[in-house]
């Protein structure tokens, strides 16, 4: 019997691939640890692992300003992420010391993890839920110039982050040595070889496990004969009432049976009244619903476009910024989706006509799902986590 130590960020798309890799490994006589956020604790616990909260060490920040910093200001979040290892270095150094973990598996995004790892001389596997990035890779990604600009006048405090965990014992040369993925870190990738672009690059250490989707019965439609349109914004940028609204004017009354969820913090009574042929919620079963989707009208974020592509469903996309249009055009460029060029009416309304006229994006689209699940998923990732540690 192994024992493993899990960490991630307060985020659902980086934490909930790693759940039924965590159920996988405690149902085969694992131990696993988990150092995650009270909104996940009933999801560890349930899959068997031992949660251990973060929430108090976290900066003086909050959730509300982590969304908005999310995918838009990594500076921000490099220097969030460099605040949390120095004020959980005390607690997590000393529980891990008591521990004794075989292995620690950290998210990409989750630094601490990393250099906790690096600290004590600990085995560690990457668990990265966005494409994999190197020097290839990573000019695929087109920022805007906000984001760009962000980063630049960051470099400063990210700096000073540096130099102060430097001088807790964490060895950093750059910010570039602590976010990138490189070619000798043992790292799952929760997609296939056939999705991740330029997967020739990336050396034996990337294992392309597929997504890790949860296990759950499919919804029942309304009218079996009606094509179903499934529109989301994610979890963290989904505040968009003019996209929700052109979304019900675009699909009010038409032959298409829709279900839109918007996100906690919408207020559905303020997008006007609700056609009878769509079900507006502020938060659904997403992958209960993929099983019968036709459609899906998505922002394209990784974990999203995964579960997608996993139940061949192709989609309608409206990326948010640089990570998640860098996935859109990788859709299209796979013929499994549209982009949106404009969020009014009538442009939704001729995207989602094309992708059901064309069977090319569903063909796409099952051609990924086939390689998503020949990838194994969350039980080739728990292989890949037992053959480090053996």
């Amino acid at each position: 019997m192994s024992k493993i130590v899990f960490f991630s960020i307060p985020a659902h798309g980086h934490t909930n691939p790693t759940i039924p890799v965590v159920e996988e490994l405690t149902k085969r006589g694992h131990e696993v640890w988990y150092y995650s956020f009270t909104e996940f604790l009933q999801k560890i616990e349930d899959a068997g692992a031992t949660f251990i909260a973060c929430d108090e060490y976290l900066p003086n920040i909050s959730q509300e300003e982590i969304d908005q910093k999310a995918g838009k200001d990594f500076a921000a979040l490099i220097e969030m992420a460099a605040d949390t290892t120095i004020a959980l270095d005390e607690k997590v150094c000393k529980e891990l010391k008591e521990i004794q973990p075989d292995c620690i598996v950290t998210d990409s995004l989750c630094f601490w993890g990393k250099l906790f790892a690096i600290k004590l001389g600990i085995p560690y596997i990457s668990s990265t839920t966005s494409f994999a990035f190197n020097k290839h890779t990573v000019k695929l990604m087109k920022q805007s110039f906000m984001e760009i600009w962000r980063m630049i006048v960051g470099m400063p405090r990210i700096n000073k982050k540096i130099k102060l965990l430097n001088e807790h014992g964490y060895r950093v040369k750059n910010f570039v040595s602590l976010i990138e993925n490189d070619n000798e870190t043992d790292t799952i990738v929760y997609t296939s070889k056939e999705f991740q672009p330029m997967a020739e690059t990336f050396s034996n250490h990337y294992a392309f496990v597929g997504p890790s989707i949860r296990q759950t019965s499919p919804i029942q439609k309304n009218h079996n004969s009606r094509k179903l349109i499934y529109i989301s914004l994610g979890t963290v940028l989904n505040q968009n009432k003019d996209f929700y609204q052109n979304c019900i004017k675009a699909f009010a009354n038409t032959d298409y049976e829709v279900v839109m969820s918007v996100g906690e913090k919408t207020d559905i009574s303020s997008l006007g009244p609700i056609p009878e042929n769509m079900i507006v919620k502020n938060r659904v079963d997403q992958i209960a619903i993929l099983q019968k989707a036709d459609v899906f009208i998505t922002h394209c974020g990784m974990n999203s476009t995964n579960e997608s592509l996993y139940f061949g469903v192709p989609m309608v996309m409206f990326p948010q910024h640089g990570e998640q249009k860098m996935v859109a055009n990788r859709v299209s460029e796979l013929g499994a989706g549209t982009s949106l060029k404009k969020q009014n009416p009538k442009m939704l309304a001729t995207a989602v006509a094309e992708v059901i006229a064309n069977p090319l994006y569903k063909e796409n689209a099952q051609k990924l799902s086939e390689s998503f699940r020949k990838a194994g998923g969350a039980k080739e990732a728990a292989n890949v986590i037992l053959n480090k540690l053996s």
